[in-house]
């Protein structure tokens, strides 16, 4: 059977100063997802309105709108405010309540998660109660492998929400700043964070995102490590959402570790040197992708 992701969480509208581009960080995985090849559903909510009716749209021809994009009479579609500093790294404006903190179970939502090889879910969605019991009753009722991308966004968490999500995942991936404010702990070394973080959680895999220095993870009780690959940073919208869609593919394919390290960084990184969270592959990164 052909393996199948679902991808779980926001979808809205990110607002620079010059227009507007859709973005999510579920949305944005499931995206790379698509242009790697991979089968993919995305559930998410969106507001009876313009903008709702704009995404809409906008999943139709990216292909991902399906049943499981919701419908919500009484709150509107997120429409987020990103600011960029002198290094083009993000900070977001995210209002609340919105669309996707309303998400319900339905039978088209459980059915896909009872087919799905994985599902990606991450913890800005989970910020209300609402979407957050229904996420957890879909990882209790599916044996698929279960992935969380951390994606902190103060002050839209709680910690015993992050340990609730970490506690159901067989992978995590998380950025170092966000390694070192869940982790703590005494030690310096991010190694050894990284293995503190596992024993309390028990995870098969923990993934850490750096930037430009690559990635480090733990998994099978051996560490990898990818460098990274330098490139003049555009703005950092949604690489770590192309790294984790890499990462994802390559576990299912079932290849090398070391390998899929390195082009998760490879892909994440040529984002980061586009605007926006979503630009179309070039031929000789999708070449680059072929074993997937």
């Amino acid at each position: 059977m052909e393996n199948q992701v679902l991808s779980f969480g926001e979808v809205l509208w990110d607002a620079f100063g010059d227009g507007k581009k859709a973005g999510g960080a579920p949305m944005n995985v499931a995206r790379h997802l698509v242009q790697q090849g991979v089968n993919v559903a995305f559930a998410s909510s969106v507001g009876m309105d313009n903008s709702g009716d704009g995404l809409v749209n906008f999943l139709q021809k990216s292909g991902l709108n399906s049943p499981l994009i919701q419908r919500e009479d009484d709150l509107p579609t997120c429409e987020v405010t990103v600011q960029l500093d002198e290094n083009n790294q993000a900070t977001y404006v995210i209002p609340e309540p919105v669309s996707w903190d309303n998400i319900q179970t339905t039978a088209e939502l459980t059915e896909a998660g009872k087919k799905a090889s994985a599902i990606v879910y991450g913890s800005l969605a989970c910020r209300k109660t609402a979407t957050r019991e229904t996420l957890l009753n879909l990882l209790d009722e599916t044996p698929a492998l279960k992935i969380f991308d951390v994606n902190l966004r103060p002050p839209h968490y709680t910690m015993s929400t992050i340990e609730t999500l970490a506690a159901r995942a067989h992978i995590v991936k998380m950025n170092e700043e966000e390694a070192t404010l869940l982790i703590g702990g005494s030690s310096d070394s991010l190694r050894d964070q990284i293995i503190e973080f596992r024993s309390k959680y028990h995870n098969q895999t923990i993934c850490v995102t750096r930037g430009e220095r690559g990635a480090i993870v733990w998994h099978d009780h051996e560490f990898y490590e990818s460098p990274g690959c330098p490139v003049k940073v555009s703005d950092s919208v949604g690489a770590g959402d192309a790294f984790l869609a890499t990462f994802v593919a390559g576990i299912l394919a079932k290849h090398p570790m070391q390998t899929i390290v390195d082009k998760a960084c490879s892909v994440g990184a040529f984002v980061a040197s586009q605007r926006g969270a979503n630009p179309v592959y070039p031929s000789e990164l999708l070449n680059s992708l072929a074993y997937l």
